[in-house]
């Protein structure tokens, strides 16, 4: 029930504590079956340059939060953003035939589907946290239609155990533990604005935050979480990033807390553009986890950059 309340309250406000939470970013939605799950997605209209970049967001989010990117680089790209399954707007629903399987794996090959159903190549995949996992590896399914990867606050490749088991127990609880009353508390919002980043965002970001919280699907939110932190899926990663051909950059928050800059260089390192000077790791000034939204402009013109060498 609070998914379908949450779910409406997208476009009509939600009600949080003793405000109104009224999502200011208006986003035309379009839906496509994908794996037996209808998928919401944005796609701007074509421009002369041949790219698509393709945004995938991170673990309890949506596709929101690449709309200022997007409106900073739609008139000289072709941008492609869509939610995944079991989070934004892409609910799994009574009925849904999908396999129930929230590995990286399983949504790089949702990404796959996406593309070719939409008839997209030479697509530049940009992938946030989580997102630039599920990024990688659709590299690595798709040559053929990617050109290359940017990771945005995503890195890794180094399992260590017991930060392994505290992080997942602390995603577990924080997953299982969502009452209805919750989304009444004051302040919320305020919260959520100043976790995991250097400085406070916007309030419409920690509010947005609120909604993609609660209208997460517990299963998908719980099985992403589990299947990408394995040992066997963090050490592959490394392995992964060797084997692809394409151009791949890592950039990261220097003060990211979440995702710390020297995993962000480490698997970077394991990629051929390493070796020439470094080049495809990349650290933003005064940026924590959410480079999207707090540093738009920098990441905008890192993209620019990346995309026209």
């Amino acid at each position: 029930m609070l998914a379908a309340v949450l779910n409406a309250d997208l476009t009509d406000g939600l009600s949080v504590g003793n405000g109104v939470l009224s999502i200011s970013m208006s986003m035309s939605m379009n839906q496509i079956e994908i794996n037996g799950t209808k998928h919401a997605y944005q796609l701007t209209a074509p421009t002369e340059l041949p790219e698509v970049l393709v945004f995938v967001h991170g673990w309890m989010l949506s596709r929101r939060y690449w709309q200022p990117l997007i409106d900073r680089l739609a008139p000289t790209y072709r941008c492609l953003c869509y939610d995944l399954r079991g989070f934004g707007d892409s609910q799994i629903l009574p009925g849904d035939t999908t396999v129930p399987d929230y590995g990286p794996t399983a949504y790089a090959k949702d990404l796959e589907v996406l593309l070719e159903k939409l008839d997209i190549s030479g697509a530049w995949l940009i992938g946030h946290s989580l997102g630039g996992t599920i990024a990688l590896l659709a590299a690595s399914l798709m040559p053929e239609r990617v050109k290359g990867v940017i990771c945005v606050n995503a890195g890794g490749g180094i399992y260590l155990k017991k930060e392994f088991d505290r992080f997942r127990n602390a995603g577990q609880k924080i997953v299982k533990f969502r009452p209805r009353w919750l989304s009444y508390v004051r302040f919320l919002d305020w919260v959520f604005a100043r976790s995991q980043v250097y400085r406070r965002v916007d309030i419409q970001w920690g509010k947005q935050r609120v909604v993609d919280f609660f209208l997460a699907n517990e299963e998908a939110a719980l099985g992403s979480l589990l299947d990408s932190t394995t040992e066997e899926e963090v050490v592959s990663l490394p392995k992964i990033v060797s084997r692809i051909k394409q151009p791949v950059y890592f950039i990261g928050g220097a003060e990211d807390r979440v995702m710390e800059f020297k995993y962000v260089r480490n698997l970077a390192s394991f990629h051929w553009l390493f070796q020439e000077g470094e080049k495809n790791a990349i650290a933003i000034p005064k940026c924590g986890h959410l480079a999207m939204v707090e540093q738009t402009d920098a990441l905008a013109d890192m993209m620019v950059d990346i995309v026209n060498c």
